[in-house]
């Protein structure tokens, strides 16, 4: 379990079951899950990428190891500890102090093990014994080898400066640190640059960075989305739609009076979403891919690659768009540009620890986002499969006070046109929680500024017009808008909390 998981609801674990007992499960859980193949590049991706640079390789007692960062356990937490430690981000397993009694005991864990193994012992029996099954041995007289117990994440990175140092955790230090301490120790200790300015960027389109190409799509969804809002705050329908309905905006009024505000509940809700996404592909532009930040360069990603193919919901709804297909035009190559750019080195900057209290707060803040963001995914899921299968939720139809038989009987491709847009709402509205959801996973960290004002942007563009629209055209069903009061409710607690920590800066230590 992450961080935002482990220390929000620490304390109720160890309520319910005991504070070891809790503590156990913890580290029995992700044994289970890190030692399958699967598993463990889940909990590596859920850990924030860990992208470990060249000059943390080291070795320890002759034992090349690909991080100089591990831990320190006894024999009794060997098996746990070898199956959990690697997907988080350690890269060797010292067990010991190991007498001979422990030899079955380590032998046994040893057996399918994914990260170096070193057993602590001065006895020659036990060497012997084990010599087969593991990769080397310590007597805990090594001068780099550094068994620390309350060693902060800064103190830990400024001991790996030295190329000889090995830092391994105490199991005390894991468990008041929580199992993301190897991934923050190991950003810490990342050299890094300063980054790149927009000044920096040349002239020639051909040697734009990533995050230049990144950027001007989160600008482009922006400016699609505005250009949305007013379109349907002024004429609502263009040419095209109402060549396609064969009836104008005054007909459609005097079919049903309701219909011309549920079309704009619609599209105005579509277009606050869409500046959403411009405003989260902006900030994972500017402060996360130009600073060598590779997981928000795999978040960008993620939420394009779910975005951009809802274009081809038209072939579920028979409506093509002109304008919605002329903006993935322009701005799928852009998209891909930046994807497939060379990755950017580090160029971000350490920041000082501050109090551990303000990181714990923000972790609960982060908790509320993520599961924010994934409701939001699983809202977006919902109602992509119900515009394009059964178009209308029962709340719609009593707002317009019609059946979709009624509808189709004014206009066969009525209901087709609502599809349209009710689908791509729901294809926006994953793209977007994708992003929300893996950028608070991922992003979190002291200073991180940029990741706050993203996330506050996005929820004021994606929540407010939602209930003003609905408010403006008397669509105020409870149950209908309860979604959006939770996520408004969640978004605000969860950003309160973690303000002070993401907006410190350097004196507020």
């Amino acid at each position: 379990m992450p961080d935002w998981t482990y220390h929000p609801l620490r304390g109720a674990a160890a309520s319910l079951v005991g504070t070891r007992r809790s503590q156990r499960t913890a580290l029995r859980l992700l044994a289970a899950i890190g030692s399958r193949p699967v598993g463990a590049r889940l909990i590596a991706r859920g850990f924030g990428h860990r992208h470990p640079p060249e000059r943390l390789a080291g070795e320890i007692a002759g034992v090349p190891v690909a991080v100089r960062l591990g831990m320190s356990v006894p024999p009794v937490l060997a098996r746990e500890t070898l199956r959990a430690m690697a997907p988080i981000g350690a890269g060797v397993v010292e067990v010991g102090p190991v007498a001979a009694a422990d030899v079955e005991t380590v032998r046994a864990a040893a057996a399918g093990r994914s990260i170096p193994l070193v057993v602590r012992t001065d006895d020659p029996e036990v060497e012997a014994a084990l010599g087969a099954h593991v990769d080397g041995f310590t007597s805990g007289a090594e001068p780099h080898v550094l068994r620390v117990s309350d060693a902060s994440v800064g103190a830990a990175a400024d001991a790996l400066d030295d190329p000889k140092a090995v830092v391994l955790a105490r199991p005390a230090l894991l468990v008041a640190a929580g199992p993301g301490w190897f991934a923050r120790v190991t950003e810490a200790a990342t050299p890094t640059a300063p980054a790149p300015r927009l000044r920096d960027v040349g002239r020639d389109p051909r040697r734009w960075p990533a995050w230049v190409w990144a950027l001007l799509v989160g600008l482009g969804m922006i400016g699609a989305g505005l250009g949305a809002a007013v379109i349907t705050l002024g004429p609502v329908l263009l040419w095209y739609d109402r060549d396609y309905l064969g009836m104008t905006l005054d007909e459609l009024h005097a079919a049903n009076h309701h219909l011309v505000h549920f079309l704009q509940h619609d599209r105005i809700t579509m277009a606050g979403t869409m500046v959403s996404i411009g405003a989260l592909y902006t900030g994972l532009a500017v402060g996360g891919i130009r600073r060598g930040r590779a997981w928000a360069r795999e978040a960008y990603l993620i939420s394009g690659a779910i975005g951009f193919p809802t274009l081809f919901y038209f072939l579920a709804t028979g409506f093509v768009e002109p304008l919605h297909t002329a903006t993935t035009i322009v701005l799928f190559p852009m998209f891909v540009a930046a994807v497939l750019r060379a990755p950017h080195t580090p160029r971000w900057r350490r920041m000082p620890e501050g109090p551990e209290r303000e990181r714990r707060r923000a972790l609960v803040g982060q908790l509320l986002l993520i599961l924010t963001g994934a409701g939001l995914f699983a809202g977006g899921t919902v109602i992509s499969v119900v515009g394009l299968t059964g178009v209308f939720v029962p709340s719609d139809l009593v707002f317009l006070g019609a059946d979709t038989q009624a509808l189709e009987a004014v206009n066969p491709r009525l209901v087709p046109f609502v599809a349209h847009d009710r689908a791509g709402f729901g294809g926006a509205l994953m793209s977007a929680a994708a992003a929300i959801t893996l950028l608070s996973a991922w992003g979190w960290g002291r200073g991180e500024a940029w990741v706050f004002w993203s996330l506050a942007t996005a929820a004021a563009f994606g929540f407010l017009p939602a209930v003003v629209v609905h408010g403006a055209i008397h669509y105020t069903d409870f149950l209908h808008l309860a979604p959006v009061y939770l996520g408004i409710l969640l978004t605000a607690l969860g950003l309160y909390l973690a303000r002070p920590y993401l907006c410190a800066k350097e004196a507020d230590v």
